[in-house]
């Protein structure tokens, strides 16, 4: 036997096998993987490209200090064309005053010595006056850049007057100015020919030279906003929110497909469970973080470039680690990974929206008990700190916040005299951010409900064992209270078999039987009941009147007192509803228990000590298969494996030889979304096996398996039963009749039968089943002859036993031996061997009916039981084509106003069951009709609706009882 790890070598092992299993789920779903991981690339590279459009044709010249501006020399006239938005054909300028031979003289020059560009004469275009330029102007709009108007008013006066569009327009992010680049060229252009031309004709100077420059007036630096002060926080915060929507979907998955609680069956430590989401985590945002730092300073934005990147990374690295403890809150409060990611999309809104609409310099004038609840929310934090960095790196000249100043205030946002908030008080608030609501998830963990109804007392961890893992007795810490729903009262049962094995617990509880690991008991039920309170429905009555409903409590298990051994297979049978699965459950710890106890190998499950003891001690193979579609069988077993504490030197041997067991050695490898459903049975049923567990419950185990497969397993199971206890759970009869040493046949959540196949054929079956079958004999002329030997030997059991065949065909006739003949059998059969030859018989066979009966007789007694008390009535159509509407369950039914003279009784059919493919009692068929029996006996409680015929309805039929000699005689 291989010794199972425990302890903290147990917690390290189960944490690096979630930690792998985390890695491969991760890298087998890379969209989701590669999203949270590179999302920095992606974001920060489409903020460089919306930057690059914003700024494009800008210099940043403007955004610095200039204490003596720089002089710059005036350009010429431009090119028409250069203009934005001009209509072709188009004039450099127009002009008004041709008819001045001198203002003639003075365009020629200006067109001649524009300055790298002389002017052509058919690019510019002159007017007598003003007014004719501008009804040209007006008939060709956007043909001209601008016009100049020049009067000769004397010999040494000429004046002039420039005319301009002011609009300024933009293109593909250029601007342009109309004061720089037309108007200013006219007026310099002007000026100088003027003068030039004065100057020559008065006072004659040949050096005469014409330069004039711009200054503008010195300023301070000036602040723009690029695109990174515009959009920077919603990409920053679609980057860090990735991973913590996806670990939230991610935690919620698991606890929506009831991974985690599979893996807490198998004993998975809390603490390791979460230590290996936030290891995992951790390592995500760390990867994020240094790609976001360092795709921010390739890209050269001031915010990356200026702040200390150190700085940087510690910002982006806590907020994210602290959302990580909001995730995991979150998470418990979820139930749909569905719902997840809407929350997570939802809070990334909120968080866009709470960094907008209220700056930090805001929130420092909030009362300091409200700045505390704001920074409760990790966003609000994270905001609040962009917006300082952003601050401290507004113009080019900013130096940033780097990492030695970070703990003083930067006096940017903060000022001198008011509250002030450090780089350092804002990671002190991530790093308690993540303390508050990481232990806030643990706590909530415990205390809601899980979607089996299990949890702890508020006020858990204030009870010693919770942290030292003792227990005193049959403690009901971390139960919900029996006094919570009302309990059935306790009645002793009918039956004597189950009537015994209440004695013989309740003589083991008053003797202090003491159950180990090494008892011969492994399981014991004390009373165990389960119940569910009823709920309250909001019924319409008509108009807009509605009442309140309550439902009564549904009891699905009703004080159950049972042992189960070591060394055997205990096998449940009923039908659908009848409780098996809610038994089950309450052993494992999936839902609590309302009453009784349930011990195993001595540990209550009514204890949360307890239940983490035996969860170390079982192996459960669920009804319905709960795996990972990505992971293969072999990983699902080393995962299991190690959950269970086997060592790593021994795993993969294990691990080989139980996929060889169950015939999946050649698809180890393969993933179970690629699994048909016998082979993910399979699967399951080797799960459960894994860690040699003393108790091993199998919920209908060979469900989707075909019959080859199925016997294989049936093989496995059995050589399993040596050294522990196995409970199975089964709607086959063969599959219960070949495994169980002993079956227990529930109904409507109460013990109906116990005891071996043989015991309950025998007490519960409609007799025994005696088979004659014929010898051929032949005529004279060679044909068969049987029909005489098959009405002697019919008068023959008639006359002795008072039975008529249930079957018969040529070669055999099949009677039931109602149980009353028992005694008569010796001496009958004995008569019978003696006459063989006489009666031309070939072989006898005497046996029990089958399992299948047993189960049918038992199922049918508690849905007519149960039909009866409620009223559950279904239709059936006789071969008089007539309806009745008859109980659940109901075995021989009377047909109403049948009554006659021949027939004083009327008439009756008997209503054949079957058990469906999912678990649930249905008609099969009926038989002919026959007259009632003179003695049979009307059930004393007919159906609820049975008094009270509804119109339109069929009639309800009457229910009688046959006993076994009636019921044969039928025939």
């Amino acid at each position: 036997m291989v010794e199972v790890l425990e302890g903290i070598p147990l917690l390290v092992q189960q944490f690096i096998a979630l930690f792998k299993k985390n890695i491969l789920l991760s890298w087998r779903n890379k969209k989701s993987f590669f999203g949270q991981l590179f999302s920095p690339v992606v974001f920060i590279l489409l903020l460089v490209c919306v930057d690059k459009l914003m700024n494009s044709g800008f210099g940043s010249a403007g955004t610095i200090d200039v204490h003596d501006p720089e002089a710059f020399i005036i350009p010429p006239i431009p090119p028409c064309e250069t203009k934005n938005f001009i209509q072709l054909p188009c004039y450099d300028f127009a002009w008004s005053g041709n008819q001045s031979p001198r203002i003639q003289s003075i365009v020629e020059k200006i067109m001649l010595n524009n300055p790298g560009r002389p002017i052509p004469s058919e690019k510019v275009k002159s007017f007598n006056t003003s007014a004719d330029v501008d009804d040209w102007l007006y008939r060709e709009p956007m043909h001209c850049v601008g016009a100049l108007h020049f009067i000769d008013k004397s010999a040494t006066v000429i004046s002039y007057g420039i005319q301009t569009n002011y609009s300024s327009t933009t293109i593909r992010g250029v601007s342009e100015d109309p004061l720089f680049k037309f108007q200013l060229p006219f007026q310099i252009a002007a000026e100088r020919e003027i003068a030039r031309f004065l100057n020559q004709v008065y006072v004659p100077d040949p050096n005469l030279k014409w330069s004039v420059g711009l200054k503008e007036f010195a300023y301070p630096a000036t602040e723009y906003e690029s695109a990174f002060d515009l959009a920077g926080l919603v990409f920053l915060l679609a980057i860090t929110m990735f991973p913590f929507i996806s670990q939230m979907s991610s935690l919620v998955g698991e606890k929506e497909l009831k991974l985690r609680q599979v893996m807490s069956i198998m004993g998975l430590y809390e603490s390791a469970y979460w230590l290996s989401w936030l290891v995992w985590g951790t390592v995500i945002i760390f990867i994020s973080s240094l790609l976001t730092v360092a795709l921010g300073v390739i890209s050269r934005f001031d915010f990356f470039v200026h702040n200390s990147i150190v700085v940087l990374f510690f910002c982006f690295f806590l907020f994210q680690f602290s959302m990580i403890g909001f995730a995991f809150a979150l998470s418990t409060l979820l139930s749909k990974s569905s719902a997840a990611n809407t929350i997570g999309f939802f809070i990334f809104i909120i968080s866009y929206v709470t960094g907008t609409l209220v700056p930090v310099d805001l929130v420092k004038m909030f009362p300091t008990r409200y700045r505390i609840l704001w920074n409760f929310f990790p966003p609000n934090i994270f905001s609040g700190v962009i917006q300082v960095l952003q601050a401290a790196t507004r113009t080019h000249d900013d130096k940033g916040i780097s990492w030695n100043n970070r703990n003083k205030c930067t006096g940017i946002i903060f000022p001198p005299d008011g509250p002030c908030s450090t780089m350092d008080d804002t990671f002190k608030w991530l790093v308690g951010n993540f303390v508050f609501w990481f232990l806030l998830a643990l706590y909530l963990d415990n205390v809601i409900p899980n979607s089996s109804g299990v949890r702890k007392s508020v006020f858990f961890f204030l009870n010693p064992r919770y942290w030292t893992g003792s227990s005193e007795g049959n403690s009901a810490e971390g139960c919900i209270c029996t006094s919570e729903v009302p309990l059935l009262d306790e009645k002793n049962p009918d039956d004597e078999d189950i009537l015994e094995e209440k004695r013989m617990v309740k003589d083991q509880m008053r003797e202090n039987y003491n159950m180990n690991n090494d008892s011969n008991i492994a399981v014991q039920l004390r009373g165990l009941a389960k119940a569910y309170p009823g709920t309250i429905k909001l019924k319409r009555c008509g108009g807009c009147c509605c009442t309140l409903t309550r439902t009564s409590t549904y009891h699905a298990v009703k004080g159950v007192w049972m042992n189960f051994e070591k060394d055997q297979l205990f096998c449940l049978l009923g039908p659908n509803g009848a409780g098996k699965t809610t038994l089950i459950n309450c052993l494992i710890g999936n839902i609590p228990v309302t009453g009784g106890d349930a011990l195993i190998y001595g540990n209550s499950v009514r204890s949360s000590v307890g239940m983490t003891n035996i969860r170390r001690l079982i192996g459960v193979c669920p009804q319905f298969d709960i795996l990972w579609a990505e992971l293969s069988c072999q990983e699902h077993l080393q995962l299991f494996g190690s959950i269970k504490g086997l060592p790593s030197s021994s795993l993969n041997s294990i691990v080989k030889e139980l996929l060889a067991k169950v015939k999946l050695a050649d698809a180890a490898r393969v993933r179970a979304a690629s699994c048909s459903g016998g082979m993910k049975r399979r699967l399951s049923v080797a799960c459960s096996l894994i860690g040699d567990p003393k108790l091993v419950i199998l919920d209908e185990p060979t469900t989707g398996m075909d019959p080859v497969t199925r016997r294989h397993v049936w093989d496995v199971i059995e050589d399993e039963k040596k050294g522990r206890s196995i409970i199975l759970t089964t709607h086959s009869m063969e599959e219960a009749d070949i495994l169980g040493d002993r079956i227990a046949i529930v109904a409507k959540g109460k013990l109906c039968c116990i005891g071996t196949s043989i015991r309950l054929k025998s007490r519960f079956g409609t007799g025994l089943i005696a088979s004659v079958s014929f010898a051929e004999s032949t005529s004279r002329q060679g044909d068969a002859i049987t029909e005489p030997h098959h009405e002697a030997v019919k008068q023959f059991f008639k006359h002795h036993l008072d039975v008529v065949p249930k079957k018969e065909n040529k070669s055999f006739v099949t009677y039931v031996i109602p149980h009353e003949q028992e005694p008569f059998l010796s001496e009958f059969f004995d008569e019978l061997e003696d006459r063989k030859y006489e009666f031309g018989i070939a072989d006898i066979q005497l046996g029990l009916t089958t399992l299948e009966e047993v189960f049918l007789n038992i199922a049918k007694k508690a849905e007519l039981e149960n039909a009866l008390t409620e009223g559950n009535l279904v239709n059936i159509t006789l071969t008089s084509g007539q309806t009745l509407r008859i109980p659940n369950g109901a075995n021989y039914v009377g047909v109403p106003k049948t009554e006659s003279e021949e027939n004083p009784r009327g008439l009756l059919v008997e209503v054949l069951w079957e058990q469906d493919d999912n678990g649930f009692l249905t008609i099969s068929g009926h038989s002919k009709e026959y007259p009632v029996p003179p003695n049979a006996k009307i059930v004393a409680s007919t159906a609820k609706s049975s008094g009270n015929p509804q119109l339109g309805k069929p009639e309800v039929g009457i229910i009688y009882d046959l006993t076994d000699t009636e019921a044969s005689n039928l025939r």
